[in-house]
């Protein structure tokens, strides 16, 4: 009976301290593309979502975010890839959820500002 009122999610504001160390570690660290940057801002596009890094507006949001998670297409190499380049990984690709013919795969690591993010993809089971 009910229609959804809300689509899907247009953009995460992500609560960083220092912008041009997070600028660097987005754009060139986790190679997101990078959109624009205005005064104290930059955006970023991930995937159908564009990301907001700016400092806190007030004290009650100067923490870190929720864990986001980014679909890989390949999690053991993009892990490699992204540990090469300096990305803190608080723990190796693993599975965290058997479905069969396959599993999905965790690994999570902080930004520049601490904030949790996690690469998430689906591996099949091996015979």
């Amino acid at each position: 009976m009910s229609s959804a009122l809300l689509g899907d999610i247009g953009q995460i504001a992500i609560v960083i301290q220092d912008l041009p160390r997070a600028l660097a570690f987005y754009r060139d660290t986790l190679g997101l593309p990078f959109l624009f940057e205005a005064p104290g801002l930059a955006f970023f596009q991930a995937g159908s979502v564009r990301l907001m890094l700016s400092r806190a507006e007030d004290p009650e949001f100067d923490h870190p975010s929720s864990i986001l998670y980014f679909n890989v297409e390949d999690i053991l190499e993009a892990h490699r890839i992204l540990a090469g380049r300096g990305v803190r990984f608080r723990q190796q690709p693993h599975a965290v959820h058997n479905a069969g013919e396959r599993s999905l795969w965790i690994a999570d690591f902080e930004d520049s500002e601490r904030n949790i993010f996690a690469l998430m993809a689906w591996r099949p089971n091996s015979a």
